[in-house]
């Protein structure tokens, strides 16, 4: 597991990191969350030694992350960092020897990859004539060639198309389940939502929530419901502890202020007409986001 406890990073008198603590589980995918000038990059700087910390720890199973630990992890930066004269193929098999692995096995590591990133018509082709999208994908390719136990990304799913979204989101879900501890960073909070089983969210270089998906939705969920009946739900409106959200004839959403109020509305629209659904709605990570940073 690595963990990071009371990470502190200043400029000057500006500080830029306070007290970062979280955890980052092997097989799990962990988004990591927050605005411009946060702090996400400098943590993860942090967390791979590029950038020295002011206080604080940074551990692996325990111990003090090495340098040795960290050639077992893979890093993607924000900014793309191939060499664009190099063939696709050709810059994936050189990082993969630049980890130890020979010639033949390095070369069909970085062929498999490709191929399942979809780049697997483009092996010959400079990195320089790639879209930025397919760029993006060779820059993933890099981080996962030498199977890293750790996976450290920076916006990963930049510039990608809902497709090559979906396609990088399973190469990733696969090293999950493969065990790997995946931390990644990204402005898409559908995509997170949808892929990651722990949150963390950052404003202002500290941390504002982190936990389990469920964890987190039930935290900050608030009582909300969606009611859809033959009758006309306009009664809504006059119900003592209900707060209408959105309302349309026989569809409304409704906050209550107490699970004995929902149960109030549900008989009394059942006593006014048939109730085609009835159920608790969850907030979304967006709406969770905007709670938090407030």
């Amino acid at each position: 597991m690595l963990e990071l406890n009371g990470i502190t990073k200043s400029y000057g008198t500006h500080r830029v990191l306070d007290d970062v603590s979280f955890t980052v589980v092997p097989g799990r995918m962990t988004g990591f969350v927050g605005g411009n000038g946060a702090g996400k990059t400098t943590t993860m700087r942090i967390i791979l030694g590029v950038l020295a910390k002011d206080g604080g720890a940074v551990t692996l199973g325990g111990a003090p992350v090495t340098p040795a630990d960290r050639r077992l992890f893979g890093y993607m930066p924000e900014e793309r960092g191939l060499y664009p004269k190099m063939k696709v193929l050709e810059h994936i098999v050189y990082l993969a020897r630049l980890h130890g692995f020979g010639t033949a096995d390095a070369t069909d590591r970085a062929r498999a990859l490709l191929e399942q990133l979809g780049l697997g018509e483009r092996l010959g082709d400079n990195v320089e004539t790639l879209s930025l999208g397919n760029q993006q994908r060779a820059q993933i390719a890099a981080a996962l060639v030498h199977e890293p136990q750790v996976l450290i990304l920076d916006e990963p799913f930049s510039g990608l198309d809902p497709l090559a979204v979906d396609v990088v989101a399973g190469v990733l879900a696969e090293r999950a389940a493969q065990g790997v501890a995946v931390l990644f960073s990204s402005h898409q909070l559908d995509v997170v939502e949808r892929l990651c089983d722990e949150l963390v969210i950052i404003a202002d270089g500290r941390i504002r929530a982190a936990g389990t998906r469920e964890a987190l939705r039930a935290e900050h969920a608030q009582r909300r419901f969606e009611l859809v009946s033959d009758a006309d739900l306009g009664w809504l409106r006059d119900e003592p502890g209900v707060a209408v959200l959105d309302f349309d004839g026989g569809y409304a959403q409704f906050g209550t202020d107490t699970d004995e109020t929902a149960q109030r509305v549900l008989q009394r629209a059942l006593a006014a007409g048939a109730v085609r659904g009835f159920t608790p709605q969850h907030p979304s990570l967006a709406e969770i986001f905007k709670e938090v940073i407030q």
